[in-house]
């Protein structure tokens, strides 16, 4: 009989040639255990995922209460469903008055395809400028406006009128024009390493934006749901996009996206032709429980509170010389070394301590730091001391 670990290696499709191949059983909080009752310390949220910690008992019971009510239904957009219209009046109340319409679907590379297909509606207009080293998902459209050509090249071809901006660079913007739809930007940049924008540029773009009638589209898929500080890493810079687009931390550990805008802008999907997005488990009633679980979380247990105290903590205790720097915002941090062999040597010294972490896509250099936002003050202490240590032997 095949074990386990021969099945995922033979028998379930893999991403890489050399996967973690951690056996976890069960998972509570920040920590995950192994077959053997050993924890980890999840210190990546399974890249931005469990924002609420694992299996949060409000969360689950969320998930209990509504899966035995009903789960799916109907296909997305025909039923008036109680989850999905709770969740989006939550969105709305915690959103300006701008982004009131939310469509629900079951990832962020997909809330990424609708938006995309939105502002073309929107505008009329096909060309679409994103920024290098931006990661949006990897399905076809989101892989075409992806800001690195190493994940590129073997898919081509891939959408036409796309256009690869530098980031922070102002001189780039006399390339966005008439003719764009819209310009795709991470409000803080996750896969190129917790990169923060200059304080400017987000105001100086939305302006730019404004001027050539382009639609502005924050992806917060990695940034938002509390990750940063506040519950949308926009409100740091005081600018407001267009077409906002979520998911890994809305769900609380179950698959949910979600691209919001306007009512007005949103009815373009009901005509010429009808149907104009379509999905069939797109606002499953399961995983929109779920989601609302989570921002009620964030908000009872005041979780954004103490992210400004728990940031000090992080730029406070990452100090060792073979640390080159560290950037982020709230719990979501890079820290810098000399090259990706010394990270990786790094990262795996972590895991075997008991401390998941990895790197980042488009910066292998950085190690990933991104906690629950339910993370203790003397849990996060424990955690960089963990990393201390181990910077300290591979050093």
């Amino acid at each position: 009989m095949l074990t386990p670990r021969q099945i995922f290696l033979h028998q379930q499709a893999q991403t890489s040639p050399s996967p973690l191949l951690l056996e976890i059983e069960r998972a509570h909080g920040i920590y995950l255990f192994d077959k053997n009752n050993k924890p980890y310390i999840d210190f990546i949220s399974g890249i931005g995922v469990s924002a609420v910690g694992h299996c949060h008992p409000k969360v689950v019971h969320a998930v209990q209460q509504q899966a035995q009510t009903y789960m799916h239904l109907m296909v997305y957009g025909e039923y008036v469903q109680t989850p999905q219209t709770q969740l989006a009046q939550k969105l709305a109340s915690l959103l300006p008055s701008n982004l009131q319409c939310s469509y629900f679907v079951n990832s962020g590379a997909e809330a990424i395809e609708g938006a995309l297909k939105l502002a073309k509606r929107v505008t009329g207009r096909t060309e679409l400028i994103s920024f290098k080293n931006a990661y949006h998902g990897s399905t076809h459209g989101a892989l075409s406006i992806m800001g690195n050509e190493e994940f590129k090249n073997a898919y081509r071809p891939l959408l036409p009128d796309t256009r690869i901006l530098k980031f922070n660079d102002e001189n780039e913007f006399g390339k966005i024009t008439n003719k764009t739809a819209a310009v795709v930007i991470e409000t803080i940049r996750g896969e190129a390493g917790a990169e923060l924008p200059e304080p400017e540029f987000l105001k100086h773009l939305r302006m730019h934006c404004n001027q050539h009638g382009v639609l502005l589209i924050f992806d917060e898929i990695q940034c938002g749901i509390g990750r940063t500080g506040k519950m949308f890493a926009f409100e740091h810079y005081q600018v407001i996009p267009d077409i906002l687009v979520l998911a890994k931390g809305l769900g609380g550990g179950m698959p949910i996206g979600a691209f919001i805008s306007s009512y007005e802008h949103m009815q373009a999907f009901t005509h010429s032709p009808i149907l104009g997005h379509i999905t069939t488990f797109g606002g499953h009633p399961v995983n929109c429980a779920a989601a609302l679980a989570c921002l009620q979380v964030i908000e009872e247990e005041a979780l954004l509170s103490s992210l400004e105290e728990k940031e000090e903590i992080i730029v406070s205790l990452l100090k060792h010389p073979k640390i080159k720097s560290i950037s982020g915002k709230g719990l979501l941090w890079a820290v810098t070394f000399e090259n990706f062999e010394q990270n990786k040597r790094i990262i795996d010294a972590c895991i075997k301590k008991g401390l998941i972490t990895d790197w980042f896509l488009f910066a292998p250099h950085k190690l990933r730091i991104a906690p629950p936002l339910t993370i203790t003050t003397t849990e996060l202490r424990q955690a960089l001391s963990i990393l201390l240590d181990c910077i300290e032997a591979v050093a």
